[in-house]
Parts: structure tokens; sequence; C-alpha cells
């Protein structure tokens, strides 16, 4: 099972805006009719039910959404991008991982049908009839379009499941899943048969609930012995464990220590989930024998467990009774709620800060550094533009108190002009 990936996800470009100008018969000083370009499309990762797995999402490592269409003459904008969007099994967890290597909490997919926007395309350039104002009736200028975001996206899956059969190697638990619902295990008699989480769903007269079969887990499971990290994640969302020990083992009850230590040390929250004991094998006469022996061992811990044999079904009824009493007692998790999958142009923040060192004057801020990449800086006319509109925002005025000295170098995001003073 295909159950960690890292992404790289961009959003599709803005189409650039259209510099053009209105001709037509006897109409000999046409005004500017440049179109504005496009926004990009977003990528949107979605839960789909019908996906079981992230193989296919993990088969590409660079996913991007198409760029918007540039404007054209006749005021004919461009068209928008398409969005890109990623199919992902129910209970996945959307990660972003930032430059620093830290990781932020998106989106945690539980639910069919939940989606979260990770990466929003760029907005689309204007065109050159956006820039007609009474002094300046025929603007030669128009703006490219703003660069689609771009992040390392980190998913892990952790299966959704009311209940979670935990225990050591060759405990029996592919049997037990297998009997007590319509999921078909690799089982064979030796330990490590199982290598990935397989859900089944039991029945139980008019209520139903879902069982995941966690592979066996050995000591050391949570430093990654085993595989067992992979392994542990997948017990986080069940609601409950049924812990199986194996009656054959020579010590069932350091086995039960074992793997409780291992759910402790992986994360305290597994520990503390409430847990179902059972005694599987009952069906072979040194078990048999061994009976009052450890269900005196596990009373003095004040445990009541329930043997059983999955092979034959002797004692199973009452163990699956107790789980759905379980079930019943404990109030429903819900995890976390998705950001909502509406996809609109996200206001940039028009704070902005100034700073001069060594002799570059810096300028910071959402609005003023995306105006700044999609001006065309390189024409006489589109710097006077984009010093006119700074000057509104007061962006000026700041760097004048900063202390920059005509001719001096202004940095604002990727882009560095000189300052005209």
């Amino acid at each position: 099972m295909i159950d960690h990936v890292e992404l790289s996800v961009k959003g599709g470009a803005g189409g650039n805006g259209a510099v053009s100008f209105r001709r037509e018969k006897f109409v000999p000083k046409g005004g500017p009719d440049g179109g504005d370009g496009g926004s990009g499309g977003s990528v949107i990762v979605v839960s789909d039910p019908s996906v079981s797995t992230l193989l296919e999402v993990g088969r590409r490592h660079q996913w991007r959404a198409e760029d918007g269409q540039h404007g054209q003459g006749s005021d004919r904008h461009g068209r928008r991008g398409q969005s890109l969007v990623m199919s992902v099994p129910c209970g996945t967890q959307v990660r972003r991982r930032g430059s620093e290597g830290k990781e932020r909490l998106l989106a945690d997919l539980s639910e069919a049908g939940e989606s979260v926007v990770v990466a929003r395309g760029g907005a689309g350039g204007r065109g050159n009839a956006r820039f007609a104002t009474s002094t300046n009736q025929a603007p030669r200028i128009a703006q490219r379009g703003g660069r689609g975001e771009e992040t390392l996206l980190v998913l892990d899956l952790k299966l959704l499941s009311d209940v979670a059969i935990i225990g050591m190697p060759n405990a029996g638990k592919s049997t037990l899943l297998s009997l007590i619902s319509a999921a078909h295990p690799r089982i064979a008699a030796y330990p490590f048969t199982t290598l990935e989480p397989v859900l089944g769903v039991v029945e139980m007269g008019y209520r139903t609930f879902v069982v995941a079969e966690i592979p066996g887990l050995i000591e050391g499971a949570h430093s990654g012995a085993g595989l067992g990290q992979e392994f542990l994640r997948h017990a986080e969302r069940a609601r409950i464990f049924i812990h199986l020990l194996d009656g054959s083992r020579p010590d069932p009850l350091r086995d039960l220590d074992i793997i409780n230590g291992e759910l402790r040390d992986f994360q305290s929250e597994l520990a503390a989930k409430p847990q179902v004991v059972a005694v599987n094998k009952f069906d072979q006469p040194e078990v048999q024998s061994r009976e009052g022996e450890i269900r005196q061992a596990l009373a003095e811990r004040g445990i009541a467990a329930h043997f059983i044999s999955a092979a034959t079904g002797t004692g199973v009824g009452p163990l699956l009774e107790q789980v759905a009493a379980e079930l019943d007692r404990l109030t429903p998790e819900r995890p976390g709620v998705t950001e909502a999958p509406v996809i609109a142009p996200r206001p940039l923040s028009q704070r902005f800060e100034v700073a001069v060192v060594n002799g570059i004057c810096t300028v910071r801020g959402q609005r003023v550094e995306a105006f700044a990449e999609m001006m065309p800086l390189e024409q006489e006319e589109g710097r006077q533009e984009f010093w006119r509109r700074l000057a509104r925002w007061g962006v000026v005025n700041a760097i004048k108190r900063a202390g920059a000295k005509p001719g001096a170098q202004v940095r604002i995001g990727h882009v560095q002009v000189e300052w005209p003073g």
C-alpha cells in the first residue's frame, strides 16, 4: 500500500494582457481595446471513495495546473486555465512543507467529496484598455500574468476504521478479520504474512462497523523496526483496539506489554484508546490447559479477556458484542474541518514595509510585490505607471522616509528597479 507521498504542485500562470487599439473603417483614432489575460488554474486535492491508495498520485512528482490564455484585441479576455484535480483516498491528510522543512496541516479529507485548494493560479494580467485615463488615452502597456503558487505537498493516508486489530506477528489477526467480515487477507502459518493494512466491514444485525487489520508489530516498531511506523500510522484513526494475543506463545502478557509500549512510544494518545483483549488459538489443547493461568494473570491487571479461536469461531460472538457495546459508548470522532473548496481570487494584503540595507532599499508586501512582477518595467511608460500607483499606495513616501537616495536600487520581491527620486 502506498500511503505516503511527497509532491511538487504549482498553480497555472496567468495570461498576459494585450496591447491593442481599435481599428475600424471610419474610426481613425480608435481607443485601446487590449483584453485581460485569463487567470491560471488551481491545484485541488479531492477525497474519492473509489481510490484506495496514493499510488496513482505518487506516479508523478510534479503537478501543474493549466496556464491562463493571453488577452487579445477587441477587448477579448483570455480563457481561464483549467484547474487540476488530484483524487486521493478518504482519510488522507494534506500538509504543506515550508522552506525550513516545517509542515503545516492544510486539510484532513476524511469524508467522500471533501477538497482543498493547495496551489492557486496566478492572476491574469490587465490589458492596455485598463490603463486608459483622461491624461493618457492611448496607453501602450499591459501587465504580464501573475505566477501561480508553488509548494511542496506531503500526503499521508491513514485508514478510517472504527476498530483496529493489533498484536504480534502470527497472532491470527488475518484469520479473525476473514472470519468476521468479507475481507480476504493473505493467511499463512508464518510471521509477517500481512504486509499492508486490510479493511473489512462487520455486520451485526442493524449496525455495521469497519475493522482494520494492522500488520504485526514487533519490539522497536515505534522507531521504524519492521516497518512499524508505517503500520502504526493506520492505527491512529481507530476508535477502539482488539488486542489479539497468541495463547500458544511462551508469555502472552509480555507480548501485551511490548505492543502497548510501542503504542505509547509512537503516540501517547494511541495507548489511551480503549482495548478489548482476546487470547487466540483456544482450539489448541496446550492453550486450553493454560486458560486458568493466563486468565488469572490478566485479571490481576484488571483485564477481562476473551478466549477465542479465529480458526473455528469459538468465543468470537461475545468478543464482537463487547466491541459493539464499546463503540456505542464512545462519541464518534470527526477529524478536522477542511478548507472550503471555493476557488476565488485571494485578496492580497495591502500592508508593506520598507528598509534600507547596504544601500539597497527593500520593499516587502504581497500587493506591491505582485504588482511589480506583473508590470512591464522595461518600458518607460510602464515605470511611470508603476511609480504613480506606488505613490497612491503610500509606498513612495515610505521610501523617501527610509532615506533612499535618487539612483539607489529598490528591490521589490524578485524585481529590482532604480529609484527616480
